[in-house]
């Protein structure tokens, strides 16, 4: 058993599967879904018969992209770190869809997977946890420095959701490790880090990583202040 933010996962049986082509949930993030495919709609009716838990995982390749003999991939493989989400508030449509609201949980990764049968219509796995984290981290508490100088002085500051993510920053209730979950999800936006987060079972170095990738948008933000009025870097943006 693992237990995160008071709800427990029981690595002991399958988790079903619940595979998007880019989205990568992560600890603590709350995520919105529409369920409408059948076999997804089979899923989450049994997951709120249970404990209301999915892993939330993603694919390896280009999910469309079919066999050679040009048969398309049913069940295309996936990559082996998931996030497990807990249900934490559900609407169950009149023609079977589903709106959810998934919680991250905590991270895994795939041991066994099995593969849908003629009674479930679904992938499932057994997991395994990723990593246990040290309620204390001195690579968290200096990053949490970091991030309060930056937000309040620095090029930070420039963020439309610079307040809001201070707030989040000087509240001491909010241990280091839990704030390091808080700015993945809603700092980092590149997928590839975000798996490369999820995977990683080790607090500290998530945090450099973290760090490393806010250290990149301050050299953009950085670039796009000196430009003269006009001359804002394509595609740049920061809010």
């Amino acid at each position: 058993m693992a237990e995160e933010m008071s709800i427990r996962v029981n690595f002991s049986r399958p988790l079903p599967l619940f595979p998007l082509p880019q989205v990568v949930m992560l600890p603590q993030q709350i995520t919105p879904l529409h369920i409408f495919e059948p076999r997804y709609r089979q899923m989450l009716d049994r997951a709120l018969d249970g404990a209301g838990q999915i892993a939330m995982a993603k694919y390896a390749g280009d999910p469309g992209i079919a066999e050679p003999n040009g048969d398309q991939v049913i069940n295309p493989p996936l990559r082996p770190a998931v996030c497990v989400g807990q249900v934490v508030q559900h609407e169950h449509l009149d023609d079977g869809r589903y709106n959810i609201i998934l919680q991250g949980v905590c991270r895994a990764r795939i041991s066994e997977e099995s593969e849908p049968s003629e009674d479930r219509l679904y992938r499932e796995a057994i997991l395994e946890p990723i990593g246990e984290d040290d309620l204390e981290s001195e690579q968290a508490d200096g990053f949490r420095d970091w991030l309060r100088e930056e937000l309040g002085h620095g090029t930070l500051k420039r963020l439309t959701s610079a307040d809001e993510i201070m707030q989040l920053v000087v509240n001491e209730q909010i241990p280091s490790p839990i704030l390091v979950e808080i700015i993945s999800f809603a700092l980092v936006t590149d997928d590839t880090t975000r798996y490369a987060l999820l995977a990683e079972g080790s607090l500290d170095r998530r945090t450099r990583l973290v760090q490393e990738n806010l250290g990149g948008l301050v050299s953009l933000i950085r670039k796009a202040v000196e430009q003269k009025p006009g001359e804002w870097p394509k595609g740049t943006s920061w809010n």
